[in-house]
């Protein structure tokens, strides 16, 4: 079991600088909430972590497993224990659910064992089922075309059932609560609280308090800016709901952050 440790991370989009500083450790068994007002970075940092080319790191460092993984391509990081939860997943025709997740964990399997000849079907049938079962998915899913003519909650069922499939020990949300109405928001958390455990730290990314009555967080940090500007416990996201933003622009408007 590894941290995950973010120092002085900075990011630029085209040029445009987006995280300006970004300091966080997340330990296996944590669960960590990210908040923020929209165009903050919250989504560039789970991006950036994931590996995605369009985001260019000019400072810092993210360590995991004793590796800087800046310096890894994304499965690389995926192999390496790291899991990505999109807000918009993209939809592959062509490829069914079962056959996707398969090839992903196979993958994963062979990056410890090159010799690994994958996992047997009726085993992987049978871990699948389980899994479905967990989130309340009927077994016609697996058949289905990745994400092809998915509803929203469906979608992001089917990035916790990679979650699941994979077993990641760093997983990154980012906004899952995203166009979900209530039963499948209640669904996709209680997914989540059932795969969250002492092997596995947890990045949430939201807009909301109501994710966060469904999972609990053990710290919740409000980005502004590109950086982290307050951290505290599952309290600070109450009072963000109660109270918005607007105290914590005069923060920064009066210096506070600087």
């Amino acid at each position: 079991m590894s941290e995950l440790v973010i120092k002085n991370l900075h990011v630029s989009i085209e040029g445009k600088e987006i995280l300006k500083g970004v300091d966080l450790t997340i330990r296996p068994g944590e669960i960590h909430a990210i908040m923020g007002p929209n165009g903050t970075g919250k989504s560039t940092l789970a991006y950036t972590l994931m590996g995605h080319p369009f985001y260019t790191v000019t400072e810092g460092e993210v360590w995991f497993k004793g590796q800087n993984i800046l310096e890894l391509e994304p499965d690389e990081r995926s192999r390496l224990g790291i899991f990505l939860a999109f807000q918009y997943p993209v939809a592959i025709s062509g490829v069914t659910v079962a056959n996707f997740l398969r090839t992903a964990l196979n993958a994963h399997r062979r990056a410890f064992n090159p010799e690994d000849k994958g996992i047997p079907i009726p085993e992987f049938r049978k871990m699948l089922q389980e899994k479905m079962n967990l989130l309340k998915m009927e077994s016609s899913f697996a058949g289905r075309y990745l994400n092809d003519g998915f509803s929203g909650g469906e979608k992001k069922r089917a990035e916790i059932l990679q979650m699941a499939i994979l077993k990641p020990e760093i997983a990154i949300l980012d906004e899952t609560d995203s166009g979900l109405d209530i039963d499948a928001l209640r669904i996709v958390a209680d997914g989540v609280n059932a795969l969250a455990g002492p092997e596995m730290g947890v990045l949430l990314i939201t807009h909301y308090q109501r994710l966060l009555n469904y999972i609990k967080p053990h710290f919740v940090h409000v980005m502004l800016d590109g950086r982290i500007v307050e951290s505290g416990g599952p309290e600070l996201a109450l009072h963000l709901e109660e109270h918005g933003y607007d105290w914590l622009r005069e923060k920064q408007d009066n210096g506070i952050y600087a």
